[in-house]
């Protein structure tokens, strides 16, 4: 938030960089399918994953910004749970874009975010503010879910 209590800035910047992540997520889906035709599944998910960790901890030696990895062993457990999406996310896309494509997995993928984004809005979960479920949500995840179910037909 600025001095000035306009939070508008942070929200771009936080918008952009979810555009961004969405494109990126969209390629991961490409090329973690081919890759897992090309090495096996498990072993692309373990060698994304050993590339991602190099990543992530050159980042934290860069940014500095950081209280220090240790402060992850001193969170409630729960929070742990990023780890085990972030794999799950990876394996699926990878096990699932060579047998039904890249646009069905990508649809799918939001559709089933959207579905539990709505479910961790409404109910406030994992300490989020809660948001109540409005008409035109409902009418978006419907949506959303009727275009990621028409994908399947080939």
């Amino acid at each position: 938030m600025r001095a000035d209590g306009s939070r508008r800035p942070v929200t771009a910047a936080a918008a952009l960089l979810a555009v961004v992540a969405g494109l990126a997520g969209s390629v991961q889906v490409a090329v973690m399918g081919r890759f897992g035709d090309r090495v096996g599944v498990v072993a692309a998910l373990c060698f994304a994953s050993a590339i991602q960790l190099l990543l992530a901890a050159a980042l934290v030696l860069v940014t500095r910004r950081t209280r220090g990895i240790g402060e992850a062993f001193h969170v409630p457990p729960w929070m742990w749970a990023g780890g085990l999406m972030g794999l799950i996310i990876v394996f699926s896309v990878t096990f699932a874009q060579p047998r039904i494509g890249a646009t069905t997995t990508i649809g799918i993928l939001i559709a089933g975010q959207l579905a539990m984004g709505a479910v961790i809005d409404r109910l406030g979960l994992f300490g989020v503010d809660a948001v109540p479920l409005s008409w035109p949500r409902i009418a978006g995840l419907t949506l959303l879910a009727a275009g990621a179910a028409l994908t399947l037909a080939r």
